[in-house]
């Protein structure tokens, strides 16, 4: 693949402009470079690292995980010890929010049980959210 504009790039990912844009400002893509006439122009590696950005925030990584994932990705004869720790935090987290989630759910749910499907002013879903 030849050098291609941002919209280019953009449709060769599915990224928006706006979030290719987002990721150079971020530190995450590299500046690209321009033509005589200042048109941002990127290569084939700016396509393969930002379809890893992207499929790494669709995992839900945080931005300073990929940032430290990109790093350890250019270093490919490294033990894998540091990508699984930044793996293992963030099943971790993932784990934490499933858990406030059900606790959430159970708690709606439980107001909803409790509802009387009266007025307004006896809803417990009000009153729960009032609490």
């Amino acid at each position: 693949m030849a050098d291609i504009s941002i919209g280019e790039l953009a449709r060769a990912t599915g990224a928006k402009v706006p979030t290719i844009r987002y990721y150079e400002q971020a530190g995450l893509l590299p500046a690209p470079a321009r033509t005589e006439g200042r048109q941002c122009r990127y290569t084939r590696v700016a396509v393969a690292r930002l379809n890893f950005i992207r499929h790494a925030r669709e995992l839900g990584f945080e931005i300073a995980a990929v940032r430290e994932l990109l790093a350890l990705s250019e270093q490919p004869d490294r033990p894998c010890a540091e990508v699984d720790a930044i793996a293992r935090r963030h099943v971790d987290d993932i784990d934490r929010r499933i858990a406030q989630l059900v606790a959430l759910r159970r708690e709606l749910q439980h107001s909803l049980d409790a509802c009387g499907h009266g007025r307004v002013g006896e809803c417990r879903v009000i009153e729960a959210l009032a609490d």
